[in-house]
């Protein structure tokens, strides 16, 4: 709750916010949408999980903002057998709609657009389903490009472009361990992991007129940089009580030569630091890729490299290994000790110091789970006749395996 989201601060400068798709942070009431300054909401807390029973598990509710509206695959359906749903196309119509309504009352909008269909269970609309070669990823991933391209269109057809700055990326590496979906190309494993394919993620900016197009940058960033940089953008002030993480990256954007190659990135898998990156360096203070044993990896399929992929969490906080990834993209060829290690750690070293002395520890919200705070009876599901039973409150500490 001592968050502050961007829509909270978006508000006091007289913007509109909505989302639509996926939440994710957080599916009780407190915690939704409406509730951290969001205005609008359409979609769920959750992912599109399922389909549940709801006996065992609920199905996942839909929210049209502070009430749900219906539950996946019982209301809003999706063909897990076919990979069919319309569900992109009410997301998108929800976005045009959104961006219409906020043009006409001269209203600036914070619009934060997360389909979900490209991730697993993987589903596309009837217009792409069976269009790509891919499968249903491929088509999925199609209809998310011709959405955004849409979207795109009507910020032209409103004469708004030049006035509205977009920014598309997502929030981790392929889910390699699904053989049917996304390829992290050169780099080593994917999602869940602190290795290159699990960190990286696409980017493109757009702002006609302020952004140059067909432009290349090779800074550092990290989404938390988008709340700051929002903020820079809108006129807005971050608040001065707290660490901000986030740093400003307008200027990149606007040149892309202009790079800061003393950012860091930091690397996180739960509470422990794993990896800093630093221009091309990246040294690792520890390696685990999943539990498990043998030189097969589920996260990292058809890879293999001995003492970078591992079974067991590795400490290497006394001597990190470094990889240049400019030379060394896939994290195959680890450097050892001479001048340029040192060189490399020597500018490193300072920048995790200084890193952890900063820090506040937090106390994980997701230590606990209970049945009972499942979805069964989210608001508004009287008005629709669809709330279940609610199970008595048990709550256990949660294993989480990886």
């Amino acid at each position: 709750e001592t968050e502050i989201l961007l829509p909270e601060l978006l508000k006091e400068v007289g913007y509109k916010s909505k989302i639509i798709g996926k939440w994710h942070l957080g599916h009780q009431v407190q915690y939704l949408p409406l509730s951290r300054g969001f205005d609008e909401f359409f979609g769920s807390g959750n992912c599109h999980f399922g389909p549940y029973n709801d006996v065992n598990k609920p199905n996942i509710p839909v929210y049209k903002n502070d009430k749900m509206v219906g539950r996946y695959y019982t209301n809003f359906t999706i063909n897990k057998g076919t990979g069919q749903s319309e569900i992109s196309q009410i997301f998108l119509r929800e976005g045009l709609e959104f961006i219409e309504a906020q043009h006409s009352a001269d209203t600036p909008f914070f619009l934060y657009w997360t389909p979900d269909a490209t991730h697993d269970p993987y589903y596309a609309s009837s217009q792409f389903y069976k269009k790509s070669i891919r499968g249903r990823y491929g088509d999925a991933v199609m209809e998310m490009d011709y959405a955004v391209g849409v979207i795109l269109q009507k910020l032209k057809d409103l004469e708004i472009q030049n006035n509205t700055f977009v920014f598309f990326t997502s929030d981790n590496g392929a889910a390699t361990y699904r053989k049917t979906g996304g390829n992290n190309g050169p780099f080593l494993c994917g999602k869940l992991t602190t290795y290159e394919g699990g960190m990286r993620e696409p980017a493109v900016a757009w702002w006609p007129g302020t952004i140059p197009g067909g432009k290349v940058t090779h800074q550092l960033a990290s989404l938390m940089d988008l709340f700051t940089t929002s903020l820079s953008i809108a006129g807005a002030t971050p608040p001065d009580d707290r660490i901000i993480d986030g740093s400003d990256i307008m200027h990149v954007l606007v040149n892309s030569s202009d790079v800061d190659v003393e950012k860091p990135i930091f690397y996180y898998r739960g509470n422990e630091m794993m990896a800093v990156r630093l221009g091309s360096y990246k040294a690792n203070y520890w390696f685990w890729t999943e539990k498990g044993s043998g030189n097969k990896f589920s996260f990292c399929p058809g890879q293999y490299i001995e003492n970078v992929l591992t079974h067991e969490k590795v400490n290497h906080t006394a001597e990190p290994v470094l990889f240049h990834l400019g030379r060394d993209p896939g994290e195959k060829y680890p450097i050892y000790h001479g001048s340029e290690y040192q060189d490399a750690m020597k500018r490193i070293g300072p920048v995790v110091e200084e890193h952890k002395a900063r820090l506040v520890p937090g106390y994980p919200s997701l230590n606990h789970c209970d049945n009972a705070i499942q979805n069964w009876a989210p608001p508004g599901c009287e008005e629709i006749d669809y709330c279940l039973p609610v199970p008595a409150s048990d709550p256990k500490l949660c294993v989480w395996s990886n």
